[in-house]
């Protein structure tokens, strides 16, 4: 079920998606008189075309499996079903008895048979106004004038969003179906449905960096970092780790932490992760912090200095421009955890594995000089497959001239979110999970790197770019080189694994291979520019954001041919596919939006 999806002022998306995606339209679309199911458009089928009564160029979306499709503008909302027949629609002036009215600031929170539609009214010489409006219905569930302070007055607040894209002071707990809202003096838990408060703690300061919600003891664990909306008022601000009950908001322990929590460039999301294991707490920030879930003690850690400092990203860059995803995510076993490190004074990075209970270093791999990035490492069998080298998330703004509609042109500071390869010394490091050492390794990769693709505990695939290439684990033992440059598509830019083939999405097109030879299934050339797949249901999707265009295709991988293509020119949409595109959680069905016009695509025919 999609749970949350953000519309920001001035960009649309979040996480690792296009900022840069424009508008809505079929691709080859087959001109009609309107409204007829059945259309084509390439192979895809238009189930029906609809209009929203006011304009959606604030928010355009639909619900997981498509039953409500609402489009919004600053002022108003309008609502579909799922056969495209207006539900309600209406001036929020009028919905809101306080008069909520000019809201740049939206989102929606989607629930089983319905949801909420958040509305933030921050006015510039008053009070504040947020009202939360049932997306079903159209009527107003409740206002506030109460909570001041949300988002900042400094024009910044369109950006200010958070990896569960709320504002950065405002969380929605689906567990609970409630609002956790941060204020100067207090931290405050407000039913998500009537707007009443359940309960407020002046015990934590700031706002949510991350929070986690134990169903099995009824308790919210969550993490603060100073907003930028308020963080000026805090004084005292310190880190703080907490437990707390979640029927009356009693502080259970409060607990300090190390470093400084920062936030993405453009997508705003909080670098921060936090996991409950047994009766451990791991919080992931620059290595690992482990704290005992019953009373908070620190039990150990295993930390660095992180490249943050000098607005360097991780790895490099400047303010307008940060790098991310250099360093894997932590891996976890049922005794054991393995960490990527980075050294402190040389920068090199190498391979921790430590007891999860104890936290006990049980070995550290050899050090990789000079490696930019060590994005994934896998555990599998006896043996720990360490990706050196590989994709990085680019996160920038770029100063581009825009048309005026008054003639003449303007700068306007555009974002992108993208993934490269930078230029290191690539190859795949496998270590002996017993003592850390390395049982063999291979240089292959002049180019780039590709991540791995395991089958069985007992084979890898992986690929340079121009060669795709297959290794025993055990051994390293190479099994096959296949020329991919021989398929005609251009250089390797991800891998997808497919069963008993592998994928390889390229510059120009896709060709596959089979894992037990290396031998060809197919390539095609007819497309260009993929940077990012999805797979969703039983449905595969590429997308390309070349020259500032959003386009998805409808992938059939077993013969890599196009099932159609949606190419966006509309406002809204949601931000894990772009402005003026969504997709159903089964994969079957694509909405596109265009201002006030909707059309529901059929994936499958």
């Amino acid at each position: 079920m999609k749970r949350i999806t953000l519309l920001m002022l001035t960009i649309s998306m979040m996480m690792t998606l296009p900022t840069s995606a424009q508008l809505g339209k079929l691709v080859d679309k087959v001109k009609g008189t309107g409204k007829t199911a059945g259309k084509k458009s390439g192979i895809f089928t238009t189930v029906w075309e609809a209009e929203f009564e006011n304009k959606a160029d604030r928010l355009a979306v639909s619900n997981g499996d498509g039953s409500y499709v609402i489009g919004t503008d600053d002022n108003s909302a309008t609502v579909l079903d799922a056969n495209g027949k207006l539900v309600w629609s209406g001036d929020y002036k009028k919905i809101t008895t306080n008069k909520t009215n000019k809201c740049e600031y939206q989102y929606t929170i989607w629930k089983k048979n319905g949801g909420y539609l958040f509305l933030f009214d921050e006015r510039k010489l008053g009070t504040d106004l947020v009202a939360v409006i049932d997306i079903p219905t159209g009527k107003e569930l409740w206002n506030s004038e109460k909570f001041q302070n949300l988002i900042p007055k400094s024009g910044q607040s369109g950006i200010e969003g958070s990896d569960q894209g709320e504002l950065e002071t405002v969380k929605y707990i689906d567990e609970l179906d409630a609002f956790l809202i941060s204020q100067k003096e207090s931290v405050i838990l407000v039913k998500a449905d009537t707007g009443e408060k359940i309960w407020e703690t002046n015990r934590f300061k700031g706002a949510v960096g991350k929070y986690i919600y134990d169903a099995k003891r009824n308790e919210i664990i969550m993490v603060n970092f100073k907003p930028t909306a308020l963080g000026a008022l805090f004084a005292g601000f310190k880190n703080q780790l907490v437990k707390i009950n979640a029927v009356n908001g009693d502080i259970l322990w409060d607990a300090t932490f190390l470093g400084t929590i920062e936030k993405e460039l453009v997508t705003r999301r909080a670098i921060i992760d936090l996991w409950i294991k047994g009766d451990k707490i791991f919080m992931y920030l620059d290595g690992i912090q482990v704290f005992n879930i019953n009373n908070g003690q620190k039990l150990w850690e295993a930390v660095y200095e992180n490249d943050m400092a000098g607005g360097g990203g991780f790895m490099g860059g400047n303010k307008d421009k940060k790098i991310y995803r250099t360093v894997a995510n932590p891996l976890f076993t049922e005794d054991a955890v393995y960490i990527v490190m980075l050294g402190t004074r040389d920068r090199t990075k190498y391979v921790e594995k430590h007891d999860l209970e104890s936290g006990k270093l049980l070995w550290a791999s050899e050090k990789i000089a000079g490696a930019f990035c060590m994005p994934n490492i896998y555990k599998t069998g006896n043996r720990v497959l360490v990706q050196v080298g590989g994709k990085v998330l680019v996160q920038e703004y770029r100063m581009e001239s825009k048309a005026s509609p008054m003639g003449g042109t303007y700068k306007e500071r555009v974002p992108y979110i993208y993934w490269d390869y930078k230029a290191q010394k690539n190859s795949v490091l496998s270590l002996d999970d017993k003592t850390g050492s390395t049982v063999w390794r291979s240089e292959k990769f002049d180019k780039r790197i590709t991540d791995l693709i395991i089958k069985e505990d007992q084979k890898v695939f992986v690929s340079d770019g121009d060669e795709f290439y297959g290794y025993e684990i055990e051994s390293g033992k190479q099994i096959f080189t296949t020329k991919h440059s021989d398929a005609n598509v251009g250089k390797v830019t991800d891998v997808v694994d497919f069963g008993e083939s592998v994928v390889l999405l390229s510059e120009k097109g896709l060709a596959a291979y089979y894992k037990a030879d290396g031998k060809k299934v197919y390539a095609t050339e007819k497309i260009k520019g993929v940077d990012f797949f999805y797979w969703i249901g039983e449905n595969y999707f590429l997308r390309d954001q070349r020259n500032s265009k959003n386009i998805i295709y409808g992938i059939d991988m077993t013969n890599g041919e196009v099932k159609g293509s949606v190419q966006s020119k509309g406002k809204g949409g949601s931000p894990k596919f772009g402005d003026g595109i969504d997709i159903t959680t089964d994969g079957e069905y694509i909405f596109a939006f265009k201002g006030k016009k909707v059309e529901k695509i059929k994936v499958n025919n």
